[in-house]
């Protein structure tokens, strides 16, 4: 019954995503008031990308809907992106792969609501990985909901557990790769990391509230870049004005950090 309501709830939350990246990308490109409002992600009724016609019900069962319309639109017989169905079977599978590889007993309130909490960012990440691969920014709109969430749920535990120890550890972390991260960005001008990619990296810092993790995440997502590249490199398509979004490396290091890092640490630390 959990992994069903994780994928009823990973699709749902799924087809939520590709409407955000969308709507948030329309309000960016929307020069007044009344256009962004029309894209609303709170108001704004689910419409299609191409014709702009409000979608019925049944136009808006997540997977399903896309399998029975062929991939095309029922109005306007434009096709529909591999992005929807794609995104929606993704955030399903995160949501049901997280659950399976926890590392932590769902045993205390703490906990449960760490998992939840989870869940929520699966979601934030998987909408800042396509924005990012798409249009090389990452929206503060995520990033700071993301934030307000984690930093709710650091007083949760500072204020059941009685103690500033949660508080002092989101400090180290904050520190350990957001630090970093600002520090590159004002030493460079902007030239080696965006501003979204420090944004970024204090959400991290803060999430896993580890320096020790955070530095894994910046190892690991280096490690990932490195290995991306180096195909690029092989093919001769590497150019000097190229640009790879940091982004979604952080996010998969993150994750990775998230499910394994204690057995990754533990590792490390007996190995060297």
């Amino acid at each position: 019954m959990i992994i069903a309501s994780l994928i009823i709830f990973g699709l749902a939350l799924g087809s939520f995503v590709n409407a955000l990246v969308w709507r948030l990308r329309m309000q960016d490109k929307s020069k007044s008031k009344k256009a962004k409002a029309s894209y609303s992600i709170s108001k704004g009724r689910s419409m299609c990308v191409e014709c702009r016609h409000v979608l019925a019900p049944k136009d808006l069962m997540p997977l399903f809907s896309w399998l029975s319309l062929g991939g095309k639109c029922r109005y306007c017989k434009c096709k529909i992106s591999w992005q929807y169905p794609l995104v929606e079977a993704t955030t399903a599978l995160l949501f049901v792969v997280s659950y399976l590889l926890w590392p932590f007993e769902l045993q205390n309130t703490q906990q449960v609501v760490y998992f939840i909490l989870w869940l929520i960012h699966i979601v934030g990440f998987v909408a800042l990985t396509i924005y990012d691969l798409r249009w090389m920014e990452l929206p503060n709109e995520i990033v700071f909901t993301l934030l307000g969430f984690v930093v709710a749920y650091t007083l949760f535990l500072a204020i059941d557990q009685a103690s500033f120890k949660p508080l002092l550890q989101v400090a180290y972390g904050f520190g350990a790769i957001g630090g970093v991260f600002y520090l590159l960005f004002m030493i460079s001008d902007g030239k080696w990391i965006g501003g979204g990619d420090v944004k970024l990296g204090f959400l991290i810092g803060i999430l896993l509230a580890s320096p020790i993790s955070s530095l894994g995440v910046i190892f690991i997502a280096s490690l990932l870049g490195t290995i991306t590249l180096i195909p690029i490199f092989a093919l001769g398509k590497y150019h000097k004005n190229m640009k790879l979004p940091f982004g979604p490396f952080l996010l998969l290091a993150t994750s990775i950090m998230v499910l394994f890092g204690d057995k990754i640490i533990d590792y490390y630390f007996k190995t060297f």
